[in-house]
């Protein structure tokens, strides 16, 4: 399983989501070609009800504890429930542009 799979898994299981979209994104940054650090996640579940962008992030950084100690750079969290993704027509916003780096 690779590391993108290994995400998938462990937050289909931690979130029960209604949408999950896990896009490596480290073709973006000026990292080796088989880095797998650069992530983003766009996550649509009722867990998220009530609770502030800061809750959401951490419940999903505790899930990815491990992923996140061995070598995931970068990871942009879109976190959504379900009403605030109907709200926003089933979008999500573009990820943040590498800001560091040089070409290796």
């Amino acid at each position: 399983m690779n590391r993108q799979q290994s995400i998938e898994h462990k937050l289909q299981q931690a979130l029960a989501p209604v949408h999950l979209e896990v896009v490596d994104e480290t073709h973006k940054h000026s990292v080796p070609k088989d880095a797998e650090s650069h992530y983003q996640v766009v996550a649509v579940s009722a867990q998220f009800t009530g609770k502030t962008l800061l809750q959401r992030h951490r419940l999903i950084n505790a899930t990815l504890a491990e992923e996140l100690a061995n070598g995931i750079h970068a990871l942009a969290l879109h976190t959504m429930t379900p009403e605030e993704w109907s709200e926003n027509n089933g979008q999500a916003p573009d990820s943040p542009p590498c800001l560091g780096g040089g070409t290796r």
